[in-house]
C-alpha cells in the first residue's frame, strides 16, 4: 500500500523502525525524482554508487542476516540495529538475503538503499515487504515477483519510475544494450547496468552470458495496491515475451526507459 491513502497513520505504524536517534544523517539526498509540481523532471538514471564492503555498518549488515536466518526470525528490520551513520553506508542489500526464507515482513523504513539486489526471489515466506521512506529506491528487481506470498508492500510510490503522480521517465537502457563484447558481467557500472554483477536471467533463472542479455522495464501490480517499476534481466526475446501485461494507466509493454517512451498522462491515479 502506497503512503499516499494515509501518510500519517504509516509514519505512525512504523516509528519503531527508525533505529537510533544520533547526530549524524541516516540518508543522502536525492532528486532524481522532482517532488513539487512546478519543477522540471530531468531525465533519470541508475545510481552509480557501489557499496562499500569494509564499512562498519555493511559488515554489521552481514551478521544481522546471518542471525536472521540462523534463528529463522519471521521479523526483520535490520536497520533498527544500526547507527544513523551505518545505515548510511548501507545502499544495498547482501545476496546472503536468500538464506532468508522464514522471514515474512522484511521492514527497510527510512533506508538509503538505491537497489535491491535479486536475491529478494529466494525469500519465499515473505508476505510484506516495507522499504516506505526509502527515497533513493526508485525500482526493484523482476525477481521479487518470485515471492509467492507477498500480499502488502507500503512503498513511497512518488519516489518510483513512471509513478502516476509525475509519471518520470525510465532511466535508458539503450547504453547496456549494445557494446556488450568484453563486459565483464561480475563487474559492471552499476550507473549503466543498475548491478554491479548479472548472472542470472529475471524470468527463466537460466545463466546469462553477456551477448544474450536483454534488459526491460515493466511496470507490475506485485502486492496489494502498489504497481512497482522492475527492472528485468532476461536471456532472450522469449524471455521478455513471457512476461505478463502491466496493469491499465501504466506503460503497457516492457520497454527500454528514456524519453522516447509514451507514458500516460500524470496526476490520475489509475483504476486498479
Amino acid at each position: 500500500m502506497s503512503e499516499e491513502l494515509n501518510p500519517q497513520v504509516y509514519s505512525n505504524r512504523w516509528a519503531d523502525a527508525v533505529g537510533s536517534g544520533d547526530q549524524a544523517s541516516p540518508r543522502d539526498f536525492c532528486r532524481c525524482i522532482e517532488q513539487g509540481s512546478s519543477r522540471t523532471q530531468l531525465p533519470t538514471g541508475f545510481h552509480p554508487e557501489r557499496q562499500d564492503t569494509t564499512a562498519p555498518g555493511w559488515i554489521r549488515l552481514l551478521e544481522l542476516v546471518e542471525e536472521a536466518a540462523a534463528d529463522g526470525r519471521e521479523v526483520f528490520k535490520p536497520l533498527v540495529e544500526l547507527t544513523a551513520e551505518e545505515r548510511r553506508q548501507v545502499i544495498t542489500l547482501p545476496p546472503t538475503i536468500a538464506k532468508l526464507i522464514s522471514v515474512k515482513h522484511l521492514v527497510l523504513y527510512a533506508s538509503n538503499l538505491v537497489r535491491i539486489p535479486p536475491e529478494i526471489g529466494a525469500m519465499k515466506s515473505l508476505e510484506e515487504f516495507t522499504p516506505y521512506t526509502s527515497y533513493r529506491l526508485h525500482w526493484f528487481p523482476y525477481e521479487i515477483t518470485r515471492c509467492p506470498n507477498l500480499r502488502d508492500s507500503t512503498v513511497s510510490t512518488r519516489a518510483l519510475y513512471g509513478n502516476y503522480k509525475r509519471r518520470p521517465p525510465f532511466p535508458p537502457l539503450s547504453a547496456a544494450a549494445t557494446g556488450r563484447q568484453g563486459i565483464d558481467f561480475e563487474d559492471l557500472d552499476p550507473g549503466v547496468w543498475g548491478a554491479t554483477a548479472i548472472r542470472t536471467c529475471s524470468v527463466c533463472d537460466r545463466h546469462i552470458h553477456g551477448a544474450d542479455l536483454h534488459q526491460v522495464w515493466i511496470s507490475l501490480k506485485t502486492s496489494g495496491a502498489d504497481v512497482l517499476p522492475l527492472l528485468v534481466n532476461a536471456c532472450s526475446t522469449a524471455c521478455i515475451d513471457a512476461l505478463p501485461t502491466p496493469p491499465e494507466g501504466y506503460v503497457q509493454v516492457p520497454h527500454t526507459g528514456g524519453e522516447g517512451v509514451s507514458r500516460p498522462p500524470a496526476g490520475r491515479w489509475p483504476r486498479q
